[in-house]
């Protein structure tokens, strides 16, 4: 600390101490002579308040040391310590406010109201206004744990330089103190940092717009843990709304317990919420853990009262949510386990857990799907990641190398803040304070991010809400324009009137992922029917099967993300139908791209074509290259589950080099695939072959786009 500002802080307590002597009022019946009948009724209720106001602060000094003795590091947040004394403080408040309407002058009188606001109304500015009249009345009349109180308060409030002041004189009081204790002395260095950082990320605010989801999602009542689709067609968060499941209270806070509910976005609207499902919901809490990126696997939280709390998982099956499972022991144990996010291939889960492993309060884990389809052991996340303060909402970006989630710990301007990370090389990033207004001086959590990167969700209590949390888009936004001049001949008009017409721009929202999402319906070509389909995804340069995904059973709808970089083949399969192939080259520099793609599957009729996108030759050649493996072992599987299949392979061209060239190019690919089925197995009487050249277009030639559609290879079924 400088010493003008040492200084500054040496007059600042020098004035409280006179103001100390001089500004309190006690209540005292000499000094109300014309009250003094109502005297004795106010004294009584002040006592009375007083009792409900000792007994709220003795419940929280509980469970501030019965939090240092179950955590290894402190840092309870308020939330926890309203839960404390919630109660307590809340019918104190209206038997203090009768004496404070008698006496407003009594520091003592002021600094109970303002802790009691603070642990039952959750507001700053209120709590701030009492406690600073006790501070300007006399603090030595007051609990020494005033000034830790101010400074949280002025923290809450972004009042930085007024919080800092605070917290660095209730520092130096605890450090001369007959008993020095440690863990608060980290405490209140903690809250300093926090305090620092957040002054200096309030100077440089992120360029988002912060829009309220609306009355369709948001109510009176508290909204948060939001969890969305990719493409952010439909949200699923957590309420306490009266409508709730067996309609319950919760004893601690008075609000309803906790349901689970769901709106889709139709027409760029979001429809009404409601409670997402019976199979879900409970009477008891019953909370949004996380939601798959095609929106098909739901997590849920619940606490039983035998566990810290658990796990589950819930499948959409058509148009109903199956009832959750219990997940297995590598992720559920008897210490608390919450939120959790799902890579976009299925194949890793990260989630909270506050066991004896960790680093610290809570850390973030995850678990890999072994080859039996069962989550395998938890691994910590490690160092890099994880502080010895509580880290909580893990959520992974579906493009499969963005990781959000939010800490106490790093650089936090207060509570939890949000941070990103990225996966390079197989290590992760220092995390980075997605800064402000996203974070706050208060807990900013569960925060997801759409596919495209350029909008997020998440819960806060700001003051334009509908209620005590409400549900917020952000929409990030590219770097601000340089300015620029209008136009050149403002520069030269007249010497005497000189014009620097001066126009800054905004930029458009910023595109941030590198990935791809393809979505559409699958359907039976004929009738339009949905169908239940198999969707795979393969990495055709590795041959290998990235993920299996579901369309819906009662709508045929399918979302898959592509992260980019790779070239995909994908296959539709259904029984009772013929597959369908699909093939994407996404260069790692593929911004976000959204593709609708309707898939009609073709019965197993004679006649039926179909087109073997992911079959590829040497340029010019007739050599089928490796990557056409899972395409043709595709080819073989369908030919033995139907052993009296006939098939014609016919292969086609462009209109580059000539006709007869193409006709033979063609012709010489299609015998290339049946020589590779026949020495596969496949009886060679089942198989004929055809080379149409350039004859049979598609598409037309006069681009590379159609070109493309025009090289092709597919099969006709001759007979069954």
């Amino acid at each position: 600390m400088s010493l003008i500002r040492s200084f500054t802080l040496l007059l600042l307590l020098t004035a409280i101490v006179a103001r100390g002597q001089n500004g309190n009022v006690e209540f005292d019946k000499n000094l109300f002579q014309d009250k003094k009948d109502g005297l004795r009724d106010v004294m009584r209720k002040l006592e009375q308040g007083r009792g409900y106001f000792e007994a709220g602060r003795k419940a929280v000094l509980e469970a501030r040391r019965q939090y240092l003795v179950q955590h290894r590091h402190y840092q309870i947040s308020i939330y926890d310590y309203s839960k404390a004394g919630f109660e307590q403080f809340k019918q104190a408040i209206p038997l203090l406010m009768e004496a404070q309407r008698v006496n407003p002058n009594n520091a003592r009188l002021n600094y109970e109201l303002g802790l009691s606001n603070f642990f039952t109304n959750l507001v700053a500015k209120e709590s701030m206004d009492f406690l600073e009249k006790a501070h300007l009345l006399g603090a030595m009349n007051c609990p020494t744990d005033l000034y830790y109180w101010l400074g949280w308060s002025c923290q809450l409030s972004s009042q930085w330089p007024k919080a800092l002041d605070y917290y660095t004189y209730h520092l130096k009081s605890i450090q001369v103190g007959q008993r020095p204790q440690p863990a608060l002395i980290e405490e209140v260095k903690k809250r300093m940092t926090e305090t620092e950082c957040g002054k200096q990320l309030s100077m440089k605010p992120e360029r988002v717009f912060v829009d309220n989801l609306g009355v369709s999602v948001n109510s009176s009542f508290p909204e948060y843990g939001a969890s969305i689709t990719a493409d952010e067609s439909t949200i699923i968060f957590t309420a306490r709304r009266p409508n709730s499941t067996g309609g319950k209270k919760l004893e601690s806070d008075g609000g309803y317990f906790e349901d689970v509910y769901i709106s889709n976005k139709q027409n760029g609207k979001w429809q009404p919420a409601k409670s997402i499902s019976k199979s879900v919901n409970t009477d008891s809490h019953d909370a949004a853990a996380g939601l798959s990126p095609d929106g098909s696997k739901l997590f849920i939280y619940r606490h039983s009262g035998t566990d810290g709390g658990d796990l589950y998982q819930s499948v959409l099956n058509g148009t109903e949510w199956e009832v959750p499972v219990h997940m297995n022991k590598n992720i559920n144990t008897r210490w608390h386990e919450s939120s959790v996010s799902l890579s976009y291939d299925g194949k890793r889960l990260y989630f909270i857990s506050d066991r004896e492993s960790g680093y610290g309060d809570r850390d973030i884990y995850y678990c890999e799907l072994d080859a039996n389809g069962e989550w395998g052991p938890a691994r910590n996340l490690g160092p890099e990641i994880n502080t010895k303060y509580a880290e909580e909402a893990v959520f992974m970006h579906p493009d499969g190398v963005t990781m959000y989630f939010s800490s106490k710990g790093h650089n936090s301007m207060g509570g939890y803040d949000v941070f990103k990370s990225t996966l390079v090389n197989g290590k992760w990033t220092r995390p980075v304070n997605l800064g402000f207004p996203i974070n706050g001086p208060d807990d900013d959590v569960f925060f997801v991010v759409s596919g495209s990167g350029n909008h997020a969700y998440f819960a806060s209590a700001k003051q334009d809400g509908h209620g005590e949390k409400d549900l917020y888009k952000i929409t990030f936004l590219g770097p601000e324009k340089e300015p620029l001049l209008n136009t050149q001949d403002h520069l030269i008009v007249t010497n005497n009137d000189p014009k620097t017409d001066l126009k800054v721009e905004k930029a458009p929202e910023a595109a941030l992922s590198k990935l791809t999402l393809l979505k559409g319906v699958v359907v039976e070509d004929k009738s339009g029917k949905p169908i239940r389909a198999t969707i795979e995804l393969i990495d055709n340069e590795k041959n290998e099967i990235i993920a299996v995904f579901q369309s819906n059973s009662s709508t045929g709808r399918y979302l898959v993300t592509l992260p980019s970089g790779r070239n995909y083949g994908i296959a539709v399969k259904a029984d009772g139908y013929l597959f369908h192939s699909e093939n994407f080259v996404l260069p790692e520099s593929a911004d976000y791209q959204e593709f609708e793609l309707n898939i009609g599957l073709k019965g197993l009729d004679v006649g039926s074509v179909v087109v073997l996108k992911n079959i590829f030759y040497d340029i010019g050649k007739a050599t089928i290259r490796p990557e056409s493996e899972n395409e043709l072992s595709r080819l073989i599987a369908l030919l033995k589950e139907h052993p009296g299949m006939k098939i014609q392979i016919a292969s086609h061209t462009d209109n580059v080099g000539g006709t007869d060239y193409n006709a033979r190019l063609s012709e010489s690919r299609s015998q290339a695939v049946v020589a590779y089925l026949v020495e596969r197995g496949v009886s060679a009487t089942r198989l004929s072959f055809k080379g149409f050249g350039e004859s049979q277009p598609i598409a037309p030639n006069d681009s590379e786009d159609g070109r493309q559609k025009n090289r092709r290879t597919e099969f006709t079924v001759i007979s069954r």
